[in-house]
């Protein structure tokens, strides 16, 4: 399942940067798949990773305060593909607490 997970983590951005972003997809996708450098706050956890664990709420950037900085972003262009990038990974990361 570990594996599903971070396949969606690259699968996800590359679709919504084709569908939403066809002209410039690859700049989309480049960004986008730059947000995942987001879970470097899971380096500040002991143990490093559980499979039970639900990030959201947890680590300090998944917190539900930077989740609506992050959807907020997605309404301002120059911050656009950063904050859509950041809430697509938090609903992935979301579907783990399911």
């Amino acid at each position: 399942m570990a594996y599903l997970h971070l396949i969606l983590h690259i699968v996800v951005p590359l679709a919504v940067a084709i569908i939403a972003f066809r002209a410039q997809w690859q700049r989309a996708f480049c960004i986008m798949l730059a947000t995942m450098l987001i879970d470097a706050d899971h380096l500040l956890a002991t143990p490093l990773y559980d499979p039970q664990r639900c990030s959201i709420g947890f680590h300090p950037l998944h917190q539900y305060w930077a989740i609506a900085v992050y959807v907020t972003a997605c309404f301002y262009k120059p911050s656009r593909l950063i904050g859509l990038g950041l809430v697509i990974h938090m609903l992935l990361d979301g579907i783990d607490c399911l």
